[in-house]
């Protein structure tokens, strides 16, 4: 374990060996051992190992948890997982001096759990991209407008199969590039979003270099979000950041998120029909760019979200009186 300073910021680095759910509970039972020497208000970001954040409850010390999305309703977990999920949120509920919600659905969720009073609806935020790089798609064999793209972890609950084969359905002068880190010698249901893939489709793998990332979403003509399960994703906000037009998968969440000026599919089929729709409708296209833009504009920047955050902790931070409250409150 080490410390550095990171714009200001003290870093605690807490080194892990292990990979996958294992190293997971190993960091966070090493995070809270950590935090238990601590003084101060604490933010939890997620509940998935709420279970061991009872111990700062024993001592007392004020922790709000930041709940995430509904972790144990994703088709990728098997029971056992879905069981300790379920248990923790449960768990993270009832320990958490406050909670944090960051989709009003979620707010709704948790308030079958707790009361309302105990949950305060912050999303996430995101960058204004206002430029990017045209130069950076040329080692993708790209040009602006003439590609889309879909940015996530390849699972099922994210559509993949149902965008990369509804795009597939017939030849669309276009391409559509996937990004994700794809194991399909492993992994059946890639090596299934593949097989469906026609020529137009790309995967270039996962890409983690900000700037190339931010240009195939400000270049692309299309942004794609198949997400099914879950609150504000930080994706889709980052994407609207960028002025995408957004076709998104038809769920209560995505709807609030991307807001009316987005386009909605259901399955491969309704997919297949907005891509015969829209691919050659340029004026729907800018319509969706300049909705994105307003909704993001509205309710995702970091300004917004970083002082609901800064009036929510101040409230709740140990010792402050009203006074100091009131006096170290943003205007």
């Amino acid at each position: 374990m080490w410390e550095n300073k990171w714009n200001g910021i003290n870093l605690i680095h807490i080194p892990i060996s292990q990979r996958g759910a294992i190293g997971t509970f190993i960091f966070d039972w090493k995070a809270v051992h950590h935090a238990l020497k601590r003084d101060g208000l604490f933010l939890t970001l997620g509940y998935n190992t709420a279970l061991f954040n009872l111990l700062q409850r024993l001592k007392g010390q004020t922790n709000i948890i930041n709940m995430d999305g509904i972790e144990w309703r994703r088709d990728k977990w098997g029971k056992l997982a879905k069981s300790w999920f379920w248990i923790n949120e449960r768990l993270g509920c009832w320990i958490g001096d406050h909670l944090i919600a960051d989709h009003p659905k979620i707010k709704e969720h948790l308030a079958t759990r707790v009361s309302t009073d105990k949950i305060t609806m912050i999303p996430y935020g995101g960058d204004e991209i206002v430029n990017a790089d045209e130069g950076l798609l040329s080692r993708f064999d790209l040009k602006p407008n003439q590609f889309s793209v879909i940015i996530a972890r390849p699972e099922p609950e994210n559509s993949f199969l149902e965008m990369v084969k509804a795009f597939s359905q017939k030849k669309r002068n276009h391409r559509l590039v996937v990004l994700g880190n794809f194991n399909p010698d492993s992994n059946p249901f890639h090596h299934q979003v593949i097989e469906s893939a026609s020529e137009e489709v790309t995967f270039p793998g996962a890409i983690y270099d900000a700037p190339v990332v931010q240009a195939l979403r400000f270049h692309s003509r299309f942004y794609l979000h198949g997400h099914r399960v879950g609150g504000t994703n930080p994706s889709l906000v980052e994407a609207m950041g960028a002025g995408c037009a957004v076709i998104a998968h038809d769920n209560q969440f995505n709807r609030w998120v991307a807001g009316p000026g987005a386009s909605y599919f259901e399955n491969e089929s309704t997919c297949a029909q907005l891509f015969d729709e829209l691919l050659a409708d340029d004026n729907a296209v800018l319509r969706m760019k300049e909705a994105s833009r307003k909704r993001f504009e509205e309710c995702f920047n970091w300004e917004q979200i970083l002082t609901a955050y800064e009036q929510l902790l101040t409230e709740w931070y140990p010792g402050l009186s009203p006074t100091a409250r009131g006096a170290v409150s943003p205007t």
